[in-house]
């Protein structure tokens, strides 16, 4: 590794995966340790965040872990004051947290509306609130929030409230983004595509959705719409963070960056 966040602090939200191998937080997290950054692991799930940090401390690395409901004011703050009691600062946040209800405006519960914004949006809005602050105090930081390409293509499953709420994550990032921007603060969003992860195993929607619940046949028939042959992984979407959060992209801020191996090329 070559210390591209060496000096730095971060905090990520989301950073657990739900379970074995590595969703997009997890790996993150890893990545953000292993460039030089001391990491704050917040998961919804204590052991799951847990399981992050002390991948991190085995690596030689600097790591907490904490568990936070976002949908939650009291949790939100409580997460971003201790990670700013621990390392001092704040310089990178990384919101990567989404829930994926199936169901179209029709099929759709009511209740499932209120709890996917909740987390989706509400999190969102709730995490920037509390460290745009501490950012601005100390003369800047990278807030990378993780949309997906469900915010500006329909993917083939209906699922209101992704789409409408990483919909709205994309405009709420770029809105901030101009108004931090005079404060060193910059504020982009990473738009996955298509990808191999423990979320989207464990989603038994998904997996209907594709395959009538065999996900052996949904990664076959996700891998085939890619034009790149293969859908993507976790380590794709990590390293696009790491170049949003690093002072390589300091004059870059607003952008949506889609990481999804030409997918959305060829939607109609």
């Amino acid at each position: 590794m070559s210390g591209r966040l060496e000096g730095k602090a971060a905090l990520v939200v989301g950073a657990g995966s739900i379970g074995p191998g590595w969703g997009n937080g997890k790996a993150t997290a890893a990545l953000f340790a292993r460039e030089g950054a001391r990491v704050a692991c917040v998961d919804v799930n204590a052991d799951a965040a847990e399981e992050t940090a002390a991948l991190i401390r085995d690596e030689g690395g600097e790591a907490i872990a904490l568990s936070a409901d976002v949908a939650r004011a009291g949790d939100v703050e409580a997460m971003v004051a201790e990670t700013h009691k621990t390392f001092g600062r704040i310089d990178v946040l990384d919101y990567n947290v989404g829930l994926a209800h199936v169901g179209g405006v029709v099929e759709l519960p009511e209740e499932e509306w209120g709890r996917v914004f909740d987390v989706n949006l509400k999190g969102c809005y709730l995490t920037m609130k509390h460290v745009i602050p501490l950012m601005e105090a100390q003369g800047g930081g990278s807030i990378v929030n993780i949309s997906s390409i469900a915010s500006i293509r329909y993917t083939g499953v209906a699922y209101a409230t992704y789409y409408a709420t990483k919909a709205a994550m994309n405009h709420l990032t770029k809105t901030t983004a101009v108004q931090y921007a005079s404060k060193g603060i910059r504020i982009n969003a990473v738009l996955p595509g298509l990808m191999k992860t423990p979320m989207v195993e464990k989603s038994v929607g998904l997996a209907g959705s594709y395959a009538k619940g065999d996900v052996e046949e949904m990664w076959r028939v996700r891998d085939k719409q890619v034009p790149m042959g293969h859908m993507g992984d976790a380590w794709d979407v990590a390293h696009a963070c790491l170049f949003l959060a690093s002072d390589e992209s300091k004059y870059v801020t607003g952008l949506e960056l889609v990481v999804d191996g030409g997918i959305t090329l060829k939607y109609s």
